[in-house]
């Protein structure tokens, strides 16, 4: 099985350019839209219904994340800290906090939705994983939205959405050959992973 390392540069078009909210966080396309998978349970959660904020991971550094080619063959595709760090930055510096769509449709724009709070994951500069969300490895991306868009705050309150996918373009780098029963352990790691 192949693991790809995904990589942007500073000075191209890489990158996110927008957040979706999604109702079951699935794989999509290699380079549109990246998402935790059904068996991981990194939590989506209503952080507060006055105030209509939901919080969640957008990236969890190193999870090997499946795709499948246009020949349905499988393959994983995995962010280091590093390039979730390089990410952050350029989706913030161009502005991009009100990019939200639904269900990575870029014709359905969520108005009223945006990005209030963003965190990598750092335990070293003490910025650690929120209260109340499972434990990820450092340089992942945890944020909050606030949604003033009365029709997808119900969406959202009735389980309609269910998580966040961050979609964008991306470089490769790094691929190598693992087999399917070591990925699957640094996703059961990862995914059982505590701070120590």
């Amino acid at each position: 099985m192949e693991l790809l390392e995904l990589v942007i540069n500073d000075e191209d078009e890489s990158g996110v350019d927008f957040i979706a909210l999604v109702d079951a966080p699935a794989v999509e396309k290699l380079w549109l839209a990246f998402n935790k998978q059904k068996e991981v349970d990194f939590q989506f959660k209503i952080q507060d219904a006055d105030k209509r904020i939901v919080s969640g991971f957008f990236m969890i550094a190193d999870l090997p994340i499946v795709r499948s080619n246009d020949m349905n063959e499988k393959f994983y595709v995995v962010f280091k800290k590093d390039t979730i760090n390089k990410i952050v930055n350029k989706f913030f510096k161009h502005g991009y906090s009100n990019n939200i769509n639904i269900m990575h449709n870029k014709n359905d724009e969520a108005e009223g939705v945006y990005v209030i709070e963003s965190l990598i994951i750092d335990k070293e500069r003490g910025i650690n994983t929120p209260q109340g969300f499972d434990e990820v490895p450092d340089g992942s991306w945890w944020g909050s939205m606030r949604v003033e868009n009365d029709e997808l705050w119900e969406q959202i309150k009735a389980g309609v959405f269910n998580g966040f996918s961050v979609e964008g373009l991306f470089g490769q780098d790094n691929g190598r050959e693992l087999k399917e029963k070591i990925i699957t352990r640094i996703r059961d790691v990862i995914k059982n992973y505590k701070n120590k």
